[in-house]
């Protein structure tokens, strides 16, 4: 059986999916008052975000119960790319600005 890697269409998020879980993980994020921890790490890590997308999947065993069995995955496909974490990025100053002015 030979593999046959997924096309845009099968892999990727829709843009109204990115665009909730971006909102969603943002919102928390800002809501706990971490954003300049989860903003250094996101830049830090941006370089290698496909790598911890695939983190991801392997822990997803381990993950589950916690965040589902769907978690996981749409995380890690919102993760494997680097337009994605810039967005999150952009979110998470946008909120935090709105909490602050």
């Amino acid at each position: 059986m030979r593999y046959a890697p997924k096309t845009d269409e099968e892999g990727d998020l829709s843009s109204e999916e990115r665009d909730k879980l971006i909102e969603n993980l943002a919102r928390k994020i800002v809501d706990r008052r971490l954003e300049t921890p989860a903003i250094l790490f996101l830049e830090m890590h941006k370089p290698v975000a496909f790598l911890g997308s695939q983190a991801l999947l392997v822990a997803s065993p381990i993950l589950a119960p916690l965040f589902g069995l769907e978690g996981p995955e749409k995380y890690s496909r919102l993760f494997s790319s680097i337009d994605n974490v810039e967005k999150l990025i952009q979110k998470i100053e946008d909120l935090s600005q709105e909490r602050d002015g």
